[in-house]
């Protein structure tokens, strides 16, 4: 059985909070942030990429319930769906175990740099008719995530 996500994100922190914080030390947190946002951002996006290729799925309701599904396995993610459509999937994180990781770390602004802006990358990958829109975090101290995923009015799949 593979690790899951929460799982593989415990493991990639230990590499990566301290390359990032050794970069953010030489290069400067603004510079070094914008690196490690567009390298992360790429690689997110291609994953978004193939993700939608190989579902082949036009419902983006059900497409993108399925991707969450994953991330929320092994209790990652608890979550209230708010809309799921054939356009449109909509849900609240409650309690996120990414969130509480960092926090247990003491670094929520890199679990906020190295998970939560993988979403928009992510989405991104999905096509240019989907629109990933979410005003607040968990890892930056809300109540709750918003993620709010469309599909532009002219798009079709």
């Amino acid at each position: 059985m593979t690790a899951s996500v929460i799982e593989q994100a415990k493991i990639q922190a230990q590499v990566l909070v301290p390359l990032v914080k050794a970069l953010q030390a030489e290069l400067g947190e603004a510079r070094a942030n914008t690196l490690v946002r567009k390298a992360l951002g790429d690689l997110y996006r291609g994953f978004g990429e193939e993700f939608w290729k190989a579902k082949n799925e036009s419902d983006l309701g059900r497409a993108v319930s399925s991707a969450f599904k994953t991330y929320a396995r092994d209790d990652a993610l608890a979550y209230d769906v708010i809309e799921q459509t054939h356009d449109a999937f909509a849900f609240d994180v409650k309690r996120c175990a990414y969130a509480e990781f960092y926090k247990a770390l003491g670094e929520p602004e890199l679990g906020f740099l190295l998970i939560c802006t993988a979403d928009f990358a992510t989405a991104e990958g999905f096509g240019p008719d989907i629109k990933l829109t979410r005003t607040q975090t968990i890892m930056q101290g809300a109540s709750h995530c918003d993620f709010r995923y469309k599909r532009d009015a002219g798009g079709s799949r």
